[in-house]
């Protein structure tokens, strides 16, 4: 685990205390758990598309077409093939309304992805007992099912 610690709701503090965390982070990379890994995959794959173009660190709208194609080809199917509809999720996303998208706006889309495949998960679960999931939007993915032990969720 790392030893620093994100303070993201502390706007005085987050930038200081998140280097610290990023670098020890870096520093034992190979310790972090699995929603740790997730979360710096969603942040490299940010990273890997918005250095492209100036500004950097801002998605454009060429960059953010190119990441919807290439990064949610099945969350966002048929989104793909339709550049006007993608045009219409980044002027939803951007909040700023200065025909980029920073970070922040971008984890909304992040966010309501996760809650819409979270939700698919429960539709296409196959049937039995228990807290089961289907597969969400991956073509042919097996879904996995746990129960609640009167503690949360166990696998």
């Amino acid at each position: 685990r790392c030893q620093g610690s994100l303070m993201v709701f502390s706007s005085k503090h987050q930038n200081s205390c998140f280097s610290f965390a990023q670098t020890e982070c870096r520093k034992m990379a190979d310790q972090l758990s699995q929603l740790e890994s997730s979360i710096e995959t969603i942040i490299n794959i940010f990273h890997q598309y918005s250095i492209r173009l100036q500004p950097p660190d801002t998605l454009n709208k060429k960059e953010f077409k190119e990441l919807v194609k290439k990064e949610l080809p099945n969350f966002l199917k048929k989104e793909t093939k339709d550049d006007k509809a993608i045009n219409e999720i980044m002027e939803d996303l951007d909040t700023d309304v200065n025909k980029e998208l920073n970070f922040q706006e971008f984890s909304v889309l992040v966010g309501k992805l996760t809650e819409a495949s979270h939700e698919e998960m429960h539709k296409t679960a196959p049937p039995g007992v228990g807290h089961r999931h289907g597969p969400g939007f991956k073509e042919g993915g097996s879904g996995h099912g746990h129960s609640h032990d009167n503690h949360g969720h166990s696998h």
